[in-house]
């Protein structure tokens, strides 16, 4: 299993999924990260605004702000070796190094402890 770190731009929260215009890509990307993170996937989020030393203690994700600046980000690291810059990983991305089909992690799935007694399973 792999270990998947992601860099994000900075952004106004942790996820960039605030405000009043949701950008669809980071709701996929947030959906995808809290799905692998519960099916205990090795998977890192960091924001420059949040957490700047995560970017100088990596010695190539600075590499890469030094030479092209923060348009580079998003910088995504599997496994120690960076595999995407200037994208999120698209989801057959995500699969592939997970190992579990996407499937699994695309589609939200309802709490069972939420009390909704709705046929299917959610309201």
């Amino acid at each position: 299993m792999s270990k998947i770190e992601i860099y994000d731009p900075a952004m106004c929260c942790a996820t960039g999924i605030c405000g009043p215009g949701i950008d669809p890509e980071l709701l996929r990307v947030a959906t995808i990260i809290n799905n692998l993170t519960k099916k205990g996937i090795s998977i890192a989020r960091y924001g420059l605004s949040n957490e700047p030393q995560a970017f100088i203690d990596n010695k190539k994700v600075n590499e890469y702000l030094m030479k092209e600046e923060v348009e580079v980000l998003p910088i995504t690291i599997v496994d120690g070796e960076v595999v995407k810059t200037k994208a999120y990983p698209t989801d057959d991305e995500f699969a592939q190094w997970s190992g579990l089909p996407k499937e699994e992690f695309t589609t939200i799935a309802p709490d069972e402890n939420s009390g909704c007694c709705c046929d299917g399973g959610c309201c």
